[in-house]
């Protein structure tokens, strides 16, 4: 017990006087910075890893792609005219879309290692997106209508409008909605009617939002719901075989009369001539 209650002591000494040993740490973890300023991300290391410690910076992009940007206390080819190494801390000059992901300062000396992690969002506004809407649906069939934009940072989120009027993400909890089945997810921008009614008819168009500028919207279009044409159909089917009637008509009448050749036929190393119809 009272070796416990030493050991405790020690320890809160030790914290208490700003001692925690082979410590690497960032003033911000989180950056945000616009597209083509410059930027510097933080690491600082304790004492303990000593006059020459080693320190490397490594990028990891949101596909999961790594690189080195210092290594050997030097920037690697692809950022030699971008960035700066003062002390252990990052300076990106010039930053880019590409140069959103994760960034590790790694800190090695005296047999020890530590790191900090530093998360790089550059801010980019949305580009117009592009959507892809249907024409024409038969009534209680699926629609699905889709939108993209590549070019905004952080990702945006999307919004969908029917007639100028904003579509909810649960359609179940605004009244004008209750008579509509959709699934709207706004991380992909896809809308999806289960089952297309008359109701769904109308103008769409989109909206990619996020954080760095003014929404944009794409071009849109219209969606129309139409009920399947059964009269058609067997119209068109009557007036097929009425047709075809008609050719096996005038086909035999012209055997009949004799206005068409005979189909000529080998048999036994002769020719025999012979008539379909009699």
């Amino acid at each position: 017990m009272l070796i416990t209650k030493y050991k405790n002591c020690c320890i809160s000494m030790l914290l208490c006087a700003g001692v925690t040993g082979f410590t690497v740490t960032t003033k911000n973890a989180a950056v945000q910075v616009k597209e083509n300023e410059g930027v510097d991300l933080s690491c600082d290391y304790s004492a303990d890893f000593g006059a020459n410690a080693r320190v490397e910076w490594k990028f990891k992009d949101r596909k999961g792609s790594q690189t080195y940007v210092i290594f050997d206390g030097k920037p690697t080819d692809p950022y030699r005219d971008r960035v700066t190494l003062f002390r252990s801390n990052l300076r990106i000059n010039k930053v880019t879309s590409k140069d959103n992901g994760f960034y590790d300062c790694e800190v090695s000396g005296n047999q020890q290692y530590g790191e900090a992690k530093v998360t790089l969002t550059v801010l980019v506004p949305p580009g117009i997106p592009l959507c892809r809407i249907p024409s024409s649906v038969t009534t209680g069939n699926k629609a699905v209508l889709t939108c993209h934009d590549s070019v905004g940072s952080p990702p945006p989120t999307y919004k969908w409008y029917r007639n100028a009027v904003p579509l909810p993400t649960d359609p179940s909890t605004i009244a004008a909605f209750k008579n509509t089945s959709y699934t709207l997810n706004s991380v992909t921008g896809k809308l999806e009617f289960l089952r297309a009614g008359k109701l769904d008819t109308g103008s769409y168009y989109c909206e990619a939002v996020n954080s760095a500028g003014p929404p944009q919207r794409c071009k849109g279009g219209k969606m129309e719901v139409r009920d399947l044409n059964t009269g058609g159909i067997v119209a068109g089917v009557i007036v097929f075989l009425l047709l075809l009637g008609l050719l096996a008509f005038g086909i035999w009448y012209a055997y009949k009369k004799g206005y068409l050749p005979s189909n000529i036929c080998i048999k036994n190393g002769q020719s025999v001539y012979t008539k379909i119809f009699t």
